[in-house]
C-alpha cells in the first residue's frame, strides 16, 4: 500500500459525481487521505535515513524507522517556527500534514457536523499535491526533515 493508493482509495470512497456520498465515505475519505500524508511521511523518513528498495539496505532498519513516526510529534514539529527553515515544498507538506491531522480527529471522533463532497475531494487533491511536492524534494531537504520530526529536539541551536 503507497501513499498514492490511498489517495485512490479516498477519491473511490467521495465516489465519482453521481449522488451523495454517504457521511460515513467522507469521513473515512478525510481520515484516508491524512494516511496518506502519514505513510508519505513515514516512508520519506525510512528512505531518506536508511535508503530506497534499490539501495543495499538493511530491511529491518528501514521498518524501523519507517515505524518510528509518531502522530502527534510530528505534527507538533510540523507546527513549530523551526519549519520555517525548510524549503517551501516541505512546508506546504508540513502544514497540510497539521491541517488534515485535525481534520482526520473531527472525522474519527466529532459527531456532530456534516461534511461536504466539494471540500472532502479539495482536500484529497492537496494532499495528493502535497505528497508530490514531498516526493519531489531534494534528497538534502527530505533527509533533514525526516531528522527533524524523528528525533527529539536539544536545547541550542
Amino acid at each position: 500500500m503507497t501513499p498514492h493508493d490511498l489517495v485512490s482509495a479516498a477519491q473511490d470512497l467521495v465516489g465519482d459525481g453521481r449522488g451523495a456520498p454517504r457521511q460515513a465515505n467522507l469521513r473515512r475519505a478525510i481520515s484516508t487521505a491524512y494516511y496518506a500524508l502519514f505513510h508519505c511521511l513515514a516512508g520519506c523518513c525510512a528512505d531518506a535515513l536508511v535508503g530506497t528498495a534499490s539501495a543495499n539496505r538493511s530491511e529491518p532498519a528501514w521498518h524501523q524507522a519507517y515505524r518510528a513516526l509518531e502522530h502527534r510529534d510530528a505534527a507538533k514539529r510540523c507546527e513549530q517556527n523551526r519549519i520555517q527553515r525548510f524549503p517551501p515544498e516541505i512546508q506546504e507538506f508540513a502544514g497540510l500534514f497539521v491541517d488534515m491531522q485535525r481534520k482526520r480527529h473531527r472525522a474519527d471522533y466529532a459527531s456532530e457536523g456534516d461534511w461536504l463532497k466539494s471540500e472532502v475531494a479539495d482536500d484529497i487533491a492537496q494532499a495528493a499535491a502535497a505528497i508530490a511536492l514531498l516526493e519531489r524534494a531534494p534528497l538534502k531537504d527530505r533527509r533533514a526533515f525526516a531528522i527533524y520530526v524523528l528525533l527529539r529536539l536539544r536545547p541550542g541551536r
